[in-house]
């Protein structure tokens, strides 16, 4: 499994982005899927910088991990911040998305966007370290 470091912070974001469009267009993924791919990935990035690494005012690295086997693309995000399941959070619901948008707490809509973006997606903390994963089907499955 390939991996690329790269600092805990938002100037990361693109790097991170283009490592991950470049495998899936080589997984051959579909322009729909590829995009899916990297809503999601953005969201949980995102999320790891700002509220693990610059909220708590603590440096670290997002490592991405690429694997492309068994007729699907596997991308890892792992960090060192905090231990933060975000499949524990409480995800919006329909009296959520019926609110107005003014009158909508902040939070969980990524989450959300993520794992309604990919056909699956894990979170495991190991080794001490955040492990966010998202399997997207690939076009010879």
């Amino acid at each position: 499994m390939e991996r690329k470091t790269f600092p805990g912070t938002l100037d990361s974001l693109a790097g991170i982005r283009e490592v991950v469009k470049e495998e899936a267009q080589r997984a051959g993924l579909s322009k729909k899927a590829a995009y899916n791919l990297m809503l999601a990935l953005d969201e949980i990035a995102t999320n790891i910088i700002v509220h693990g690494y610059e909220e708590t005012g603590t440096e670290g690295v997002v490592d991405v991990l690429v694997d492309h086997s068994d007729s699907q693309l596997t991308v890892i995000l792992e960090d060192d911040a905090a231990p933060f399941d975000p499949l524990q959070r409480e995800l919006p619901n329909e009296e959520f998305f019926a609110r107005p948008l003014e009158e909508r707490p902040i939070g969980g809509m990524g989450i959300h966007l993520t794992i309604n973006a990919v056909d699956e997606f894990k979170y495991e903390f190991t080794n001490n370290r955040n492990r966010n994963i998202f399997i997207v089907k690939t076009s010879d499955a």
